[in-house]
């Protein structure tokens, strides 16, 4: 198995990070040219996780995401989820002999869809094919190589595992799953609940309202994966809860942040502007309302619409939250 990542940003680096440490060669597909020579000549990537050493002998970076692609039987997509139908635009090499893995948490803008079954409906590549790697851990944390916990999920547990294995290390543990839409879902879901804790603090809501919209959160996680996907899973797995958790709560957290800007008077546009970085829960929000606008049986959601009233509609904040708060329990 030859294995690729796509994608340039922090995630990207420190899945390069984790897997030259287990495999002899891995290709990396980024679009910054300057940033493929900094890392040749310096050994580490100039705009993200600058402080990770890469071991350079192992790395074959291209900026051409067809060489990397072709080279590879095994790609871990880490392109924020806005940008990758317009990186896959330029794929002339097919994915469908490919094992496929997701690393990105959110939704494909152009339609509406999870990572997995966008690579499915308009690339045909089988379900038994995709996989995705998510959980708990903040890309920042893997640089500092703090403990943190993976999980792989694919419907084939075979290259569940495979990849499983070879991400697995002294500060990395990995366990399987075969719940490849729910745990996708999750990781989508998740960034929407962030944005909503970031405008709580962002208006002055406490640590005690951030404890009952965290609690409400999982509740409505659940509601909603259980309409999309009915299956029997654990919601409270590091999967589903501790992801929910670290990214609610971390202040490695974009969509935390981005939501703490909207909740402290930021507009949309300025709040993305500022922080100079992909929001993933402001497409998630939109996709995510939509879906359930969809649904012959609906889910109650009351944090996605609260959300999405803020971002979407021009809601005030402060008001929509006061609403909020009588929804909740």
């Amino acid at each position: 198995m030859k294995f690729a990542v796509l994608g340039g940003g922090s995630w990207a680096t420190a899945l390069v990070k984790i897997l030259t440490e287990n495999l002899d060669t891995v290709h990396w597909y980024m679009r910054n040219e300057s940033a493929k020579a900094h890392i040749l000549k310096e050994g580490n990537n100039p705009n993200y996780l600058s402080s990770v050493d890469l071991k350079r002998e192992s790395l074959f970076l291209t900026t051409d995401i067809n060489k990397a692609v072709a080279g590879s039987n095994f790609l871990i997509f880490a392109i924020p989820s806005a940008f990758l139908e317009t990186e896959l635009q330029k794929l002339t090499a097919s994915l469908k002999d490919k094992i496929l893995f997701s690393a990105i948490k959110g939704i494909v803008p152009e339609t509406g869809l999870i990572v997995g079954e966008h690579f499915h409906e308009r690339y045909e590549v089988p379900f038994e094919n995709i996989g995705v790697i998510t959980g708990p851990c903040h890309a920042e944390e893997v640089a500092l190589e703090r403990l943190s916990y993976l999980t792989i999920a694919c419907a084939d547990e075979y290259k569940a595992r495979l990849l499983a294995d070879h991400l697995n290390s002294h500060y990395i543990k990995t366990k399987i799953s075969d719940d490849i839409i729910g745990t996708e879902y999750a990781a989508m879901l998740k960034n929407i609940y962030a944005i909503a804790a970031g405008i709580a603090h962002g208006l002055g809501y406490g640590d005690n309202f951030q404890s009952v919209l965290m609690s409400n959160a999982i509740r409505e996680m659940k509601r909603f994966i259980g309409k999309v996907h009915k299956m029997k899973r654990n919601i409270n797995n590091s999967a589903y809860l501790g992801d929910l958790l670290v990214t609610g709560y971390s202040t490695f957290s974009r969509n935390r942040m981005f939501g703490n800007m909207i909740g402290k008077g930021y507009t949309v546009k300025s709040a993305m502007m500022e922080m100079n970085m992909v929001a993933e829960g402001y497409y998630a929000t939109k996709s995510a309302h939509l879906l359930m606008g969809k649904l012959e049986k609906k889910s109650k959601t009351p944090i996605i619409n609260t959300v999405y009233a803020i971002l979407y509609q021009g809601k005030n904040a402060k008001k929509a939250f006061k609403k909020l708060t009588e929804e909740l329990d």
